[in-house]
């Protein structure tokens, strides 16, 4: 037997011993996420129901109740989405004004928490989506998040027509992106400070048919996420 070949022979063996300990690695990582992922539903589930219960006692505005129990969802469907479970997506009508007010009713305190200002801006009355409404604000409180941690200054949140679409703008104050819109979104995994959060929102954006956009600005970031307008021309 040629030592080519008891050579080759060695090289197979530890190749397939190493995708074998790959295997073994990723699944105890996945046994491990899995039952994170089972431990927290427990207390988000516990927090939704105290919610409604403040709530139906008059003990918080209904409107604040709304916006947290909103945000619960989101929370619960990332660790959805972390631990692999496909959630369906629950497409209607929202009115992008109310989705907006939520978004500042939810995070102008951790805005100013961090020294930040977020306002309203114009907000299309009477226009809507199609989509989820938990998926889009896991989307825009991606955005807004991003703007606070790394833009800073006055951050807001508006909307304006763009064609059949509607563009859901977030802009900051701050030094502007280091690379563009989408190639920070791509880059997800070791994409830094402000790719993660991008990623999220590019992909919630293609799953309602439309996209994470770079919009003009004379100082800071402006992100758009532009969405197809319910009932416009397509």
């Amino acid at each position: 037997m040629s030592a080519l070949l008891v050579v080759g022979w060695a090289l197979d063996a530890v190749l397939a011993l190493v995708l074998v300990l790959l295997r073994v690695r990723l699944a105890r990582r996945a046994a491990h996420v899995a039952r994170a992922c089972h431990e927290l539903r427990g207390p988000l589930g516990a927090a939704r129901l105290a919610l409604a219960t403040m709530e139906r006692r008059g003990e918080l505005a209904p409107e604040r109740a709304a916006g947290l129990d909103l945000e619960l969802r989101r929370a619960g469907l990332a660790l959805e989405d972390l631990g692999g479970r496909a959630v369906a997506q629950r497409d209607e009508p929202i009115a992008v004004a109310e989705l907006l007010q939520e978004q500042v009713a939810i995070w102008h305190l951790v805005a100013r928490a961090l020294g930040a200002e977020l306002v309203l801006g114009a907000v299309l009355p009477g226009v809507h989506v199609l989509g989820d409404r938990v998926r889009l604000a896991q989307a825009i409180g991606n955005l807004v998040v991003n703007a606070v941690q790394h833009g800073g200054g006055r951050i807001e949140l508006a909307a304006r027509r763009v064609g059949a679409s509607v563009r859901i703008e977030v802009a900051d104050e701050g030094p502007g992106l280091p690379a563009g819109v989408v190639a920070l979104a791509e880059r997800r995994e070791g994409a830094g400070r402000h790719g993660h959060g991008l990623a999220v929102a590019a992909t919630v954006a293609r799953g309602h048919g439309g996209r994470l956009t770079p919009a003009p600005s004379l100082r800071g970031a402006r992100i758009g996420l532009e969405l197809p307008a319910l009932g416009a021309a397509r």
